[in-house]
């Protein structure tokens, strides 16, 4: 069927009041489809001009007929709603309220820019103005300034209190691991001789690691996992075991058990020690 013949489709020369009752939109891909009467409802608006008598422009359309808008798809909803009943009813934190109002500005909806238009600017002289002089004693925002300076004031004096910091600390564990190897002499009857060991691995919760070690925390992996949530595939960049222990003791936290596990690797050939390798944790607890 040829696009004149469409049962939508209006003839070059037509007379425009031979809209049917219900009319098609695409509006940037979105299908709309609504009565003729709420479409010219706001005299002097861009879609009353439309589909009024004084419109003799042809108007574009779609593959299937509709008349096509080449505006947003998702908040052409809102315009829609507005011109049904004169009334705008958003969703709770509503982020694009600033491009509604310039739908508004587009679709030539007044009312309805000025609706949207004192919120956006109420935030905008909230940004502006809240950073006013003391002087302005009587004005809400030099009082916003004086609470938010006696906000600071109680953190600042809360970081020099110990007892206050250790308060707000979030209980929980961290476990401390590591692999090494040692030599045992023959009948056991020389010390063993450690070696150094190669790497120190940490697990548990990922804010209370990064709390405790910092910067000296080498994360392998998984580098975006989200601060509540466990991870053992840390280590740190160090491989003294005296300056983790140290570095749990300063955050609060007090070792609640320990285990390890060893075995015979091999044996040396010439002087028969024997070669072990173990395996051990380190259980650490903060109330």
């Amino acid at each position: 069927m040829a696009l004149a013949d469409h049962p939508n489709c209006i003839r070059q020369g037509e007379d425009p009041t031979s809209f049917p009752d219900i009319i098609e939109l695409n509006v940037g891909g979105q299908v709309y489809i609504t009565r003729y009467p709420t479409l010219v409802s706001v005299p002097g608006s861009l879609l009353f001009e439309m589909f009024s008598q004084r419109n003799s422009r042809p108007m574009a359309r779609d593959s299937k007929g509709r008349f096509f808008l080449d505006r947003d798809g998702f908040l052409f909803r809102y315009v829609l709603d507005y011109m049904r009943d004169q009334q705008l009813v958003l969703p709770d934190h509503f982020p694009e309220k600033l491009r509604l109002q310039r739908e508004a500005e587009y679709f030539r909806l007044p009312e309805l820019v000025k609706i949207l238009a004192p919120k956006v600017s109420k935030q905008n002289s909230l940004g502006d103005d809240a950073f006013q002089s003391d002087s302005e004693e009587q004005s809400p925002n030099a009082e916003v300034v004086r609470n938010l300076t006696s906000v600071s004031a109680a953190l600042a004096a809360a970081a020099n209190n110990q007892s206050a910091i250790s308060d707000l600390r979030r209980s929980g564990f961290i476990t401390i691991g590591y692999r090494g190897s040692y030599t045992l002499g023959r009948d056991s009857q020389t010390d063993a001789k450690f070696r150094r060991v190669a790497r120190i691995m940490v697990c548990g919760k990922t804010s209370l690691a990064k709390e405790v070690f910092g910067d000296t925390l080498n994360e392998s992996r998984d580098p975006d996992r989200p601060p509540e949530r466990y991870t053992s595939r840390y280590y740190l960049k160090f491989t003294f075991l005296e300056q983790a222990f140290d570095r749990l003791a300063d955050a609060g936290f007090h070792m609640v058990a320990c285990n390890s596990t060893g075995t015979c690797a091999f044996a040396h050939d010439q002087t028969d020690d024997k070669i072990w390798t173990s395996y051990t944790e380190y259980v650490f607890y903060r109330e």
